[in-house]
């Protein structure tokens, strides 16, 4: 997997100290939507890109049979994944890709975007795992390519080099080598406005979802994707 150099030395960390551990608790939420949605029952879960580990941490209380594992390459985030470490929940500053593993479940959760080449590191992935679960910021919008700034800020600030919406997001999936089980959105904008603009917008979202979430994902914005999804790559 090509990292960016940010990840490494510290430039992304300067800019996002927490590794966005307040968002944790409403992400695991998501994922155990999915989990129950799809009736998997898994035993050992890795996720790649783990940041801080505050994910796991959150699902390792609602999946007390299973088991965790984190793989985080900066330096900076992994550090902080040393502090949430228990007998369920291990973590590495290994290349997942450099490890010869099989898990029940995989997490990628809001990783790809931030990835040069997502669909080779897709269909790497492809073969470490029975089932995947992918979550998406779907940055590519009506207002935020109509205000074009935006997309300059998300990518100066969190790091994304890849801007998707639903239908991209899907077709990356399956051109890869995924099997689409499940997906649905999770309305971050809503739930969680983190800006005077999130929460101006919040009204607005909040009364179009009602007639159609994806057209108000659509035009304007707020919303990442979830996805359910299985690979033919390990043969099951």
């Amino acid at each position: 997997m090509s990292i960016n150099q940010q990840y490494l030395d510290g430039e992304y960390s300067d800019k996002n100290p927490s590794f966005h551990v307040e968002d944790s608790p409403w992400k695991a939420q998501q994922i155990l939507k999915g989990i129950q949605r799809t009736g998997l029952h898994p035993k050992s879960v890795c996720e790649i890109g783990c940041g801080a580990g505050e994910i796991l941490v959150q699902l390792s209380k609602a999946l007390p049979d299973a088991h965790f594992e984190g793989y985080e390459l900066s330096p900076q985030g992994y550090s902080m994944c040393l502090e949430r470490k228990s007998d369920r929940i291990g973590f590495s500053n290994q290349d997942l890709f450099m490890v010869d593993r099989m898990f029940d479940l995989m997490l990628c959760i809001d990783v790809f975007e931030h990835v040069e080449d997502p669909y080779g590191f897709l269909r790497k992935l492809a073969g470490m795992s029975r089932d995947f679960i992918f979550h998406i910021p779907l940055d590519m919008n009506v207002q935020m390519v109509a205000r074009a700034h935006p997309l300059k800020y998300v990518r100066e600030t969190v790091g994304h080099i890849h801007f998707f919406s639903k239908d991209t997001a899907i077709e990356t999936l399956k051109h890869s080598g995924y099997e689409i089980v499940d997906w649905f959105f999770t309305p971050n904008g809503v739930d969680r406005p983190t800006s005077t603009k999130a929460q101006i917008l919040q009204i607005p979202r909040k009364i179009l979802q009602r007639l159609s979430m994806e057209y108000t994902a659509r035009f304007l914005g707020g919303y990442s994707l979830l996805v359910v999804a299985r690979s033919s790559a390990t043969g099951t």
